[in-house]
C-alpha cells in the first residue's frame, strides 16, 4: 500500500494535472490516516471539479476523521444536493448525530430508509436520536426494530435495557441486559445496572456479584466500587473493600474512592485512617463528587475528637439506602441519580449537647449525597458502520 502511494505522488509530481491519480490518491491517503494530506488533495480536485458530489463526499470523510464536524455537516450536505445517494445521507446523518443536531438527523437517516428499509443502523441511530430528544416511546419502537433486524446490535438492546429500566419494567429490563451480555461477555456497563437493580430488589449477594463483574471488565467504573462500598458496609465485609479499594487506588488516585475508603475505615472505628482518607479525598478535588464543604467539616470534627484524645465509637449499624428517582439525560456527564444515601436513626431531641450534635452531623453527607448512578448510554457507543470512501 505504501508503494502506491509513492508510485501516484511520482505521477503527480511529474503531472500535478493527472486528476485520475490524485483522486487515487487521496482514496489511499484516507484508507492509511494521512487525513491532512488527503484534504489537501481533494481541495485541489474541487477547484477543477466544483460539481463533483464525490469529491464532497469524501471531503466529509476526511473532515470527520479530523474531527471538523461542521465542515464535514456542509461536505455532506453538498454532496447530498448534487446526488442523493444512500451513503451520502447515512454519513451527513452519523455527523449530525455527532452535532447534536437530532431533527436534521432524523431526516437523513429516514431518507436512507426509503431506499433500504431494513438498515437496521438507521433504526439504530433513529433510536438515539429519539432517546436523546426525550421522545422515549419512538427511541423504544426504534431500537425495537433494530434488533429485529440484526439480533446481535448489542448497543441497541442495552438502550432498550435502560429505557425499561428507567420505566419500571424490571423484568423487560433484565432480559435485556441479559442479552447485551450473551452477544458481549464482557459488557461492564450491562453488569453494573444488572447490580443496581438487583441493589434495589434487595438481592444483596446476587448485586455484589454483578458488581464485581464490573471492575473485572472495567476497572476504572468508580460508580460501581462506590455502590460495591455500600453493599459490602451492610453485609459487614470490610476487609474484602478495604482489598477492593486499596488496589485501585494504586492504580490511580480518585478522590470519591478516598472518601470511600473513609467510610469505611469510620464503620471500623479506626480515627487515623478515617481522618486520613477524608485529607486524601480534599486532597483530590477534580474527582471528588462529594461535597467538599461537608467533608472539610467532618474532618475538622474528627480531628477535634482526635487532638482531644477522644475515640469516636465505630457505627453500631448499617445506613439503610432509599432510593430517588433517577435522573435522565444525554451525555452531559451521564447523571442519573438513582439513590440517595439515609438513615434509619430516630429523629434526635433539640436539646442534646453540643458534642452529641456534632457527632452526628458527619453523617449527614452519607444521608444526602451518597448516591450510585446507573449507566446511561453514551452517544460515542453509537454503532456506526464504517464510512465507505468512494
Amino acid at each position: 500500500m505504501d508503494n502506491d502511494i509513492e508510485s501516484l505522488q511520482n505521477i503527480l509530481k511529474n503531472d500535478p494535472s493527472n486528476f485520475q491519480a490524485r483522486r487515487e490518491l487521496s482514496i489511499l491517503l484516507v484508507n492509511n490516516g494521512f487525513n491532512e494530506e488527503a484534504e489537501g488533495n481533494l481541495l485541489y480536485l474541487l477547484k477543477f471539479f466544483s460539481d463533483d458530489a464525490e469529491i464532497y463526499y469524501n471531503l466529509g470523510i476526511v473532515s470527520e476523521k479530523l474531527k471538523k464536524y461542521t465542515e464535514a455537516r456542509d461536505y455532506y450536505k453538498k454532496a447530498v444536493e448534487l446526488s442523493p445517494q444512500e451513503d451520502f445521507y447515512y454519513n451527513l446523518g452519523d455527523v449530525l448525530v455527532e452535532l447534536k443536531e437530532w431533527d436534521e438527523a432524523i431526516e437523513a437517516f429516514r431518507k436512507v430508509l426509503e431506499t433500504d428499509p431494513e438498515d437496521g443502523n438507521c433504526y439504530f441511530n433513529l433510536g438515539v436520536c429519539y432517546f436523546n430528544k426525550d421522545e422515549k416511546n419512538l427511541a423504544l419502537d426504534n431500537f425495537q426494530k433494530a434488533v429485529s433486524i440484526n439480533p446481535k446490535d448489542v448497543y441497541a438492546y442495552f438502550y432498550l435495557g435502560y429505557i425499561y429500566q428507567n420505566d419500571g419494567l424490571t423484568n423487560f429490563a433484565i432480559d435485556s441486559y441479559n442479552k447485551v451480555l450473551e452477544i458481549s461477555p464482557d459488557y461492564s456497563w450491562a453488569y453494573f445496572n444488572l447490580g443496581s437493580i438487583a441493589f434495589r430488589n434487595g438481592n444483596i449477594e446476587e448485586a455484589k456479584n454483578y458488581l464485581l463483574k464490573t471492575i473485572q471488565y472495567n476497572s476504572t467504573d468508580i460508580e460501581a466500587y462506590k455502590l460495591l462500598t455500600k453493599i459490602c458496609l451492610k453485609s459487614g465485609e470490610t476487609e474484602e473493600i478495604l482489598e477492593i479499594l486499596h488496589t485501585r487506588l494504586q492504580e490511580e488516585e480518585n478522590g470519591d474512592l478516598y472518601y470511600c475508603l473513609a467510610r469505611v475505615y469510620k464503620y471500623i472505628g479506626d480515627s487515623e485512617e478515617y481522618c486520613s482518607n477524608l485529607e486524601l479525598a480534599l486532597n483530590n478535588p477534580y474527582t471528588l463528587t462529594f461535597p467538599k464543604k461537608i467533608i472539610k467539616q467532618e474532618l475538622e470534627y474528627i480531628e477535634q475528637k482526635l487532638d482531644r484524645n477522644e475515640q469516636p465509637e465505630p457505627q453500631a449499624h448499617i445506613e439503610e439506602y432509599s432510593e430517588s428517582e433517577e435522573e435522565t439525560g444525554t451525555d452531559e456527564a451521564e447523571e442519573e441519580s438513582d439513590e440517595d444515601f439515609s438513615e434509619d436513626d430516630d429523629e434526635e431531641d433539640d436539646n442534646i449537647d453540643e458534642e452529641e450534635e456534632e457527632s452526628d452531623y458527619s453523617d449527614d453527607i452519607e444521608d444526602e449525597e451518597y448516591n450510585e448512578e446507573d449507566e446511561e448510554p453514551e452517544d460515542e457507543d453509537l454503532d456506526d458502520s464504517e464510512d465507505e470512501d468512494e
